[in-house]
């Protein structure tokens, strides 16, 4: 059985081909069967009827207009009468909130986007492979994720020397990584993993410029190879310059920042309230012999480590 064709709805009267008059078309274009005989003539509309006719629109509008009205009775009628709100009692529950809700620091914000990010970085020397919990006279360092391929930044130092690398994602996820680029004038290297986790989160990075001495700030990484660890501060001045004294080049244009930091600590990010890596930790200063930190820390500007290494920042 053949289908019938379907219309759009238009009132207007479809001429047909060649051949005479086709079927009479309805208001929706479905075709009529032709009637036996002619019909009565149709009722004429009532006076309501033809009302609505002429003032179709209107009616549309004050039925909205009714409907609309409903709503604002309803919903004087759920409000208690006569209460307004004022900027007083905003204020006052803004301040019950804050007195009665433990809200996240700054710090835990902070620390909280760049987790994702941060690695553990082991190495072994040559004569001590067998030994990759802590190896003998190395300390366990720190790392940042900062590309979707998974490239690391972390400090020179860290890996310098070594015969083999291991890192550890956020997810326990563990594999060898390969030295593949380096900015000795920096104290900086670029890790490549062997191997990637499924949920790799590169940080974001954000450069120096309009960072301020005072500004917060936070330390992330393994000191001591604990870990993952967090500390805060504040960023207590800029353009520093410093030099180890075994060796190696001395760094300039540094971060001194007083979030606490050890060994370990090195080749971890430091991070903006925002959670932005703004520096990756390179140095602490302490005039004795004792290398733990007393108060002064210093961290290579993203800009530095990520454009000299390929990875321009945000």
């Amino acid at each position: 059985m053949k289908r019938a064709t379907l219309y759009t709805r238009s009132p207007r009267t479809r001429v047909h081909q060649a051949g005479g008059p086709g079927p009479a078309l309805d208001a929706t274009g479905s075709e009529e069967a032709q009637p036996a005989r002619t019909p009565a003539p149709p009722r004429p509309p009532g006076r309501v009827q033809q009302a609505l006719r002429r003032h179709r629109a209107g009616a549309f509008f004050l039925g909205g207009l009714a409907a609309a009205l409903l709503g604002v009775a309803l919903q004087s009628r759920l409000t208690p009468s006569g209460q307004h709100l004022t900027q007083e009692d905003i204020d006052g529950a803004v301040l019950h909130t804050l007195e009665t809700k433990a809200l996240p620091s700054r710090a835990a914000h902070a620390a909280a986007a760049v987790l994702p990010s941060l690695v553990r970085v082991r190495t072994s020397l040559p004569d001590d492979r067998r030994n990759m919990d802590f190896p003998r006279g190395r300390a366990t360092g720190s790392g940042v994720v900062v590309t979707d391929d998974g490239s690391i930044l972390t400090s020179l130092h860290v890996v310098l020397g070594s015969d083999r690398i291991m890192v550890t994602f956020h997810d326990g996820t563990e594999t060898e990584a390969d030295l593949v680029g380096a900015r000795p004038d920096k104290d900086l290297a670029v890790l490549k993993p062997h191997k990637l986790p499924d949920d790799l989160r590169p940080a974001t990075l954000r450069p120096v410029a309009g960072l301020q001495p005072g500004d917060e700030v936070v330390a992330v990484g393994f000191p001591f190879g604990i870990g993952a660890s967090v500390s805060s501060g504040v960023v207590s001045g800029l353009g520093r310059e410093h030099s180890a004294g075994d060796g190696r080049p001395a760094l300039s244009n540094l971060i001194q920042f007083d979030a606490a930091a050890n060994p370990g600590n090195s080749g971890g990010p430091l991070v903006t309230m925002d959670g932005e890596v703004v520096g990756i930790v390179a140095a602490i200063v302490n005039p004795t012999d004792q290398a733990v930190f007393i108060g002064i820390g210093l961290a290579v500007p993203i800009e530095d480590a990520a454009s000299a290494l390929g990875v321009p920042p945000a």
